[in-house]
């Protein structure tokens, strides 16, 4: 049988390099923040932009920026005009995210907007190509609700951890609002209509939809 850390080793040294910078964050989020195993990582960050390249949108909306890795990762796949909003609700990780977005040269492609996305969104007076939801995974079903009307069709919508350490698969604790709301996404994204939909067991589950 085929171990996973020996597998997923050979994974990323087939793929392109995660970078000087990017791993100088990961670096610096493992020694001096409290979940550093937030981060999208090496693999996670590499798709990210892919995708980009794959669908060179020209507006991007991120709903949780944490260290900006996953921005900085998306910034890179980006043509043209491109722009990503990146909206972080902490203010604390201000200081963290812009150490490493003032130094990569994708910074002129990102503009970090700190404060409650649910009030943020409207007033970018924006349609968007690509969402990208990783935020307060209790909140999962009003983000989707919130920026749907805000994405072209034809765009795309993503959502990490929707898996959620494999928690989907038990019965939640009626405590853990977490694992009730993203069992609740989940189910809600199943029965939509308007999208087709599909999971990508990357890491922790990421949703993939397309706006119909």
């Amino acid at each position: 049988m085929i171990h996973q850390e020996a597998l997923d080793a050979y994974i990323l040294s087939h793929i392109d390099e995660e970078g000087a910078l990017l791993a100088e964050l990961d670096r610096d989020a493992h020694v001096n923040l409290l979940r550093p195993r937030m981060i999208s990582g090496h693999l996670q960050g590499r798709i990210l932009k892919m995708i980009c390249r794959m669908l060179r949108p020209r507006r991007i909306l991120e709903i949780g920026t944490f260290t900006g890795y996953a921005t900085l990762c998306m910034a890179e796949g980006l043509q043209g005009d491109a722009l990503i909003h990146s909206i972080e609700i902490n203010d604390e990780m201000e200081d963290f995210i812009m150490k490493y977005l003032s130094r990569s040269p994708y910074r002129d492609k990102i503009k970090l907007h700190i404060g409650d996305a649910m009030q943020i969104i409207p007033a970018l007076n924006e349609m968007f190509d690509l969402v990208f939801i990783d935020a307060d995974k209790r909140l999962y079903s009003d983000y989707y609700d919130l920026v749907f009307p805000y994405v072209h069709k034809g765009g795309v919508i993503l959502a990490d951890n929707i898996l959620w350490d494999g928690k989907v698969l038990d019965e939640p604790h009626p405590s853990d609002k977490q694992t009730i709301a993203i069992l609740d996404f989940n189910e809600k994204i199943k029965q939509d209509a308007g999208i087709e939909k599909v999971i990508l067991p990357l890491r922790d589950g990421l949703m993939v939809m397309w706006k119909k």
